[in-house]
């Protein structure tokens, strides 16, 4: 989605898919940073490995504790920090990165736009307390939800995170657990989902997804995971991760170009690419 934006911006950057063992990603960064890349995103595992290896943070990425967005500035006159890609001619020696994260406002933005529903005052189930179901609860705690159920293989981890919420939004009742009687919306924030063999993300015995009002997925290939699936024959509202990747990504090209990414495009490039012929569902 980002190259066909980038030259319809009229920009003459292109956007590359490089393979990062973790233990190499602070060299990675610095290298692009010596290059003069204009800017960078991360996916898992490196998102909150990052955070201690910018030179700057956005609040965006110290409130949710995560960088999918690096955007690099060089130093121009009168001690000014501007972002590489604002350059017409030379850019200059000294060079930071910056970090954002633009992975919370767009799983907000997904569920407001693809399921309509907006969390505030809504009781959610969140499957999943790794990066980015951490980043997911944090967001939707931020946006005063009723109560937050907090499911993960590892419980102490949800345990932790549920600690974590507490201190920093104390009105959200938190839960670690299945909740009794029903929820408006199940986020699902883990892997299962993305091979054929998967077991569901949920424990059936513990609680059933008919209980459920709206079902978001944070995967988009398959566009329709058994989860997504079972939901919709169960009556649910549902929706798949992909407006997700679409809003995290335009937010990212405005950070690093200045411009309004333009959506429609984006969309489309998206559909094609990852499902083809298909559209998802």
């Amino acid at each position: 989605m980002q190259n066909p934006a980038i030259a319809a911006l009229g920009l003459n950057w292109s956007y590359l898919a490089f393979d990062v063992h973790p233990d190499f990603l602070r060299e990675a960064i610095r290298g692009a940073q010596r290059m003069k890349f204009v800017g960078l995103n991360l996916t898992v595992p490196h998102k909150v490995l990052a955070v201690e290896m910018m030179d700057a943070l956005d609040e965006s990425a110290s409130l949710w504790g995560a960088v999918n967005t690096v955007r690099f500035e060089a130093k121009a006159g009168g001690n000014e920090w501007v972002p590489v890609g604002c350059f017409k001619g030379e850019v200059p020696e000294q060079i930071r990165s910056r970090g954002f994260n633009t992975d919370a406002d767009a799983i907000v933005r997904a569920i407001q736009e693809e399921l309509s529903l907006f969390v505030k005052g809504k009781r959610i189930l969140l499957l999943g307390a790794g990066g980015a179901g951490r980043v997911a609860a944090l967001k939707l705690a931020s946006e005063h939800v009723a109560e937050l159920f907090l499911v993960n293989r590892t419980v102490s981890k949800a345990e932790e995170l549920a600690v974590e919420i507490r201190k920093r939004f104390s009105t959200v009742k938190v839960h670690v657990g299945y909740p009794s009687g029903a929820v408006d919306l199940l986020v699902n924030a883990t892997s299962l989902g993305l091979k054929p063999d998967d077991s569901l993300p949920m424990d059936m015995g513990k609680y059933r997804v008919d209980s459920v009002g709206s079902v978001y997925d944070m995967i988009y290939r398959p566009a329709e995971t058994p989860l997504l699936r079972m939901a919709r024959e169960a009556g649910c509202r549902t929706a798949n991760g992909l407006g997700m990747l679409l809003y995290q990504g335009a937010a990212a090209l405005e950070i690093w170009s200045g411009q309004s990414a333009p959506l429609g495009l984006m969309r489309e490039a998206l559909l094609k690419s990852v499902y083809g012929n298909e559209r998802a569902l």
